[in-house]
């Protein structure tokens, strides 16, 4: 092969004092990249973003801070190089030895980055031979990063990113009946969409969070197969209990589940409960189950239930626009590896 491979992976995490809280989205890359070292002569370069540093260098959101965890997680020395285009990038690559992955900075350091500019995608592709993208949930996104290096390297789909867009598609197309779609969260004009989506096919859709708070105020008018809360805890910051039962009885006899964002306040005892409660019935099925969205993510981490899951998700704001049929620029021109 000997081909210089950069891949697009998703290091979005948050760290507090430190400790890396969303590990599953470093272990994400870790098939694409064990598959590309597999290949004679291959260097491997990661490349992400980190946070929202408005195209400046801040060492709050360095990379370097994942990569220890990523050396664990990928069982390989990992070198850092604190730039992510030009001459440095270019050095690293020449003295990496086999075995060993290259690390770049934050690709957000720069202001090019996410307003697509041509000239820096060219920067980023030029030290490389092929582009791999699998950070599924970037992918709604028309970044240097995501499209923009697409137009000057043969590109592909990683392994990660075409399982999720695998089982995405399990969950769109002709799902097993009764299937029930579970949406919560805060921005209702997000969620509204997803939520006409999946009132077309699915059995039913169960709506909590502010979102179904702003819908009853809105007085938006649904189908039946729409299931809004009955009741709701003290100042509406979670579903109340005659609405758990009534959602647990539901998701109970669902042959496939979808969840996407928290029922309530989750992160403040005690308008966790309608999140937590419906968690634990869905990790409890036997059947498919699909998760994905940071926050609900982040419950199942918490409570150590990744395992119970069929499929979780990376994407949050991308699961959402994918599963509406909306337009994925970032995987439109990729093949698959």
């Amino acid at each position: 092969m000997n081909k210089k491979v950069l891949v697009r992976a998703d290091f979005n995490v948050a760290i507090v004092d430190g400790k890396i809280q969303e590990r599953y989205k470093l272990e994400a890359c870790k098939k694409s990249v064990h598959h590309l070292c597999a290949q004679e002569g291959a260097r491997v370069a990661l490349m992400s973003h980190l946070g929202r540093p408005d195209g400046k260098v801040d060492p709050d959101f360095s990379l370097n801070q994942v990569r220890d965890e990523l050396e664990k997680i990928l069982g390989k020395k990992i070198v850092f190089v604190g730039e992510c285009v030009g001459e440095d990038v270019a050095v690293a690559l020449g003295f990496l030895k086999e075995g060993e992955i290259l690390l770049l900075e934050n690709v957000r350091f720069h202001e090019e980055e996410e307003r697509s500019d041509p000239e820096f995608a060219k920067k980023l592709a030029e030290n490389f031979d092929a582009f791999v993208n699998d950070a599924f949930s970037v992918c709604h996104r028309d970044q240097a990063s995501v499209t923009g290096v697409t137009k000057y390297l043969p590109s592909y789909a990683g392994l990660w990113l075409q399982e999720e867009i695998k089982n995405l598609n399990r969950v769109i197309h002709e799902p097993k009946l009764p299937a029930t779609a579970i949406i919560g969260g805060a921005k209702i004009e997000t969620k509204l969409p997803l939520i006409k989506k999946f009132e077309e096919t699915y059995t039913y859709v169960l709506v909590g969070g502010r979102v179904a708070n702003e819908a009853i105020d809105q007085k938006i008018q649904f189908s039946p197969k729409v299931i809004l809360p009955v009741d709701f805890a003290e100042d509406r910051l979670d579903i109340g209990p005659r609405t758990i039962q009534k959602f647990k009885e539901i998701i109970s006899n669902s042959k496939v589940i979808v969840w996407n964002g928290p029922m309530g306040k989750f992160e403040q005892s005690p308008y966790d409960q309608g999140t937590r409660q419906i968690l634990d019935i869905i990790a409890d099925s036997d059947n498919f189950t699909l998760i994905g969205g940071g926050e609900s993510v982040q419950v199942l981490e918490e409570r150590n239930l990744m395992g119970s899951i069929s499929f979780v998700s990376t994407g949050g704001g991308a699961m959402l626009e994918y599963l509406s049929g909306n337009h994925m620029p970032g995987i439109e021109s990729l093949r698959a590896i």
